[in-house]
């Protein structure tokens, strides 16, 4: 057995108290050991922590990745108007080797900033899980059908394509990447579609992801056609099965309650919903239901990034504001949501420091000015720091940053390569 110590620091127990404590893990297995002091002595190799707070992984529960090449490309306007007309032209231009570039890109940034593990949706998906693969993250992945703008023979190659995209590709990677059927929302893919993915879904047993209630233009649709709320339509056509969703800013009281029953969850992207003035879900709400509720980034073009730290933060500060209320939607529950929370949506066995979980670790540093004093760890994490305050990230027990080097990537040359790509894309598109 292969063992890595993660030693001199203090660690971010389950229950969100902090205690000194050296992390123990399986490397070959990618397992939490033990947590306890003075496990560096036997081990093979060290990590240290000195100075630092381990805090698992952190997950970003939906992003699609390789968006990256599209960061700050026709910024601040509204979501169907910047999707439909000026982002969606530049992505259909997007090349197999685009979505690659992209999607490294993306990486570099999530494990520079202690993420391990993330929900991705996006197309050539063989692309994005070498990607991953390479990365050493967990990532649960698919292909986002569209049919509206499809005739039926377009539209029926999409469906089938995320459903073989989920076949395919589940357990890649050593088993860090699993997969859903993901058809896009509730209102670009038709109806008779919807209905495929419910009964495909539940025949084959792949789990189901989908934007849904993200803006009133993915509500008020749906409310005038067939009189119910989104959350109810998609149950009627057995969309709620073993399904998380994205956003769900536009969920009223009888789709929380819904969601809590069917075991729906719900990735929560504040700083996307802010910036596209999509709106503030009901956070608050959806936990005091019992229901699940991970963080996500979104993409990098409605965000514009990808750090984990200012995502907890926003969705503190914009949880708040909707009610009113101060103590709404803590940073003990934030913090939560971007761990345990966002782990339990994509169906990893992470988001905990504790024996018998994955060795999903990143440890923060905490020898900054904005990071003193230490009056409360847990309200430093969501509030003050930052992603480049993360020093190491170790994930599936694989060192993949250490003291700030990526290790898996070249990550000057990924920038560069990126950068290339996307103004070659933006040509592109306006030749």
């Amino acid at each position: 057995m292969d063992t890595l110590a993660v030693t001199g620091g203090r660690v971010l127990t389950p229950s969100l108290s902090v205690r000194e404590a050296d992390v123990l893990v399986d490397t070959a297995a990618g397992e939490i050991l033990d947590v306890a002091q003075d496990l560096g002595g036997d081990a093979d190799g060290t990590l240290d922590a000195t100075d630092g707070l381990v805090i698992p992984g952190l997950v970003n529960a939906h992003c699609h990745m390789a968006m990256s090449l599209l960061r700050g490309y026709a910024a601040e306007k509204p979501l169907e108007t910047w999707l439909r007309e000026e982002v969606g032209p530049v992505e259909a231009e997007f090349t197999a080797e685009d979505i690659r570039v992209g999607t490294e890109l993306a990486l570099v940034e999530l494990i520079r900033s202690g993420v391990t593990a993330v929900g991705d949706m996006y197309f050539e998906t063989a692309e994005v899980v070498e990607a991953v693969a390479q990365s050493g993250l967990r990532a649960r992945l698919g292909f986002a059908a569209v049919t509206v703008t499809k005739d039926d023979v377009g539209a029926q190659a999409d469906v089938d394509e995320s459903f073989r995209v989920a076949e395919t590709f589940d357990g890649a990677a050593d088993g860090r990447v699993r997969t859903a059927a993901m058809p896009h929302s509730l209102t670009s893919v038709e109806e008779q579609y919807l209905a495929a993915f419910g009964e495909r879904a539940a025949a084959d047993g792949h789990p189901l992801h989908f934007h849904a209630n993200e803006t009133t233009a993915e509500v008020d649709p749906i409310v005038d056609e067939y009189g119910e709320r989104p959350l109810v339509f998609a149950d009627d056509h057995d969309l709620l099965r073993d399904t998380f969703v994205a956003h769900g800013v536009h969920l009223d009281e009888t789709e929380i309650e819904l969601a809590a029953e069917r075991d729906v969850g719900v990735a929560h992207c504040p700083a996307a919903n802010a910036k596209l003035a999509s709106g503030i879900a009901p956070v608050q709400r959806m936990l005091d239901a019992g229901v699940t509720v991970g963080l996500g980034t979104d993409g990098p073009a409605s965000n514009d990034d990808l750090d984990m730290f200012d995502e907890m933060c926003q969705a503190a500060m914009v949880g708040k504001l909707a009610e009113g209320d101060a103590t709404d939607v803590s940073a003990a529950s934030v913090v939560e949501m971007a761990t345990a929370g966002g782990a339990d949506l994509l169906g990893f066995d992470a988001g905990r420091i504790e024996a018998g979980r994955a060795a999903d670790l990143a440890v923060v540093d905490l020898d900054a000015p904005h990071l003193t004093p230490e009056h409360d760890l847990v309200s430093l994490l969501v509030y003050a720091a930052r992603g480049s305050d993360v020093r190491h990230t170790v994930a599936d027990g694989e060192v993949v940053m250490r003291d700030r080097e990526v290790l898996p990537f070249d990550a000057a040359a990924v920038r560069e390569r990126a950068a290339d790509h996307a103004a070659a894309a933006v040509e592109r598109q306006s030749s």
